[in-house]
């Protein structure tokens, strides 16, 4: 299943990630099928200050086999500028790098030809993730929207088709396919070389083979 029309026109294609499997696997998936030379890939991680994740994701970061510079927060970089950048948005240009940098480099080594930039957003008040990440599908002007999956049976049977009211009961994913203005692909990894189980407002629990 394409992810968008046969076009030579350039598109913007964003995925959200987190340190997590489903975020690995839809990152995968976007560098083997969802985007082609002279595409823009921006990698969108949405931070919850009071999330546990957060704290856990910090800990384990590294130390950095660059010089120091690294975008740290708020900040969004062409793949052409290299990792030795400062920071657009501020910060304290230490040389730490966690995992945002670590998958641009990936989809740099990957891509080559894709312009690759990252945006770190942290959720203000009482702002939903989901809310957080249409509106920086509206501001960026994105294309195509892809987004890990997970669907345990619960999800898919209380959730996943519930419309309005929010995301409580509703798979995130689902959520951003049923609301988003563009084209959001839900991916889901089946196994190590089983291909990849699909969802868009087109298409549902389409198989595409890795």
């Amino acid at each position: 299943m394409e992810v968008g029309p046969p076009t030579t026109a350039p598109r913007k294609v964003m995925v959200v990630v987190d340190p997590t499997r489903e975020s690995a696997a839809a990152l995968q998936y976007t560098l083997s099928h969802g985007v082609v030379e002279r595409d823009e890939l921006i990698l969108l991680h949405i931070e919850n200050p009071s999330s546990w994740r957060t704290t856990f994701s910090t800990l384990f970061r590294r130390p950095s086999y660059v010089a120091a510079g690294n975008s740290q927060s708020g900040s969004s970089r062409g793949a052409s500028a290299g990792r030795n950048r400062g920071n657009e948005g501020g910060g304290d240009g230490g040389s730490e790098v966690d995992f945002l940098d670590e998958m641009k480099h990936a989809c740099e080594l990957a891509q080559p030809n894709v312009r690759v930039r990252t945006t770190r957003v942290e959720l203000e008040g009482d702002k939903d993730k989901a809310s957080a990440i249409l509106s920086q599908c509206s501001s960026h002007e994105i294309d195509v929207l892809i987004v890990g999956q997970r669907r345990s049976f619960s999800t898919a049977i209380l959730g996943c088709r519930r419309r309005g009211g929010g995301t409580r009961m509703t798979d995130l994913a689902e959520y951003l396919i049923d609301n988003s203005k563009c084209t959001c692909v839900g991916v889901q990894k089946k196994g190590q070389n089983g291909g990849y189980l699909l969802n868009t407002k087109t298409y549902r629990n389409f198989w595409l083979l890795a």
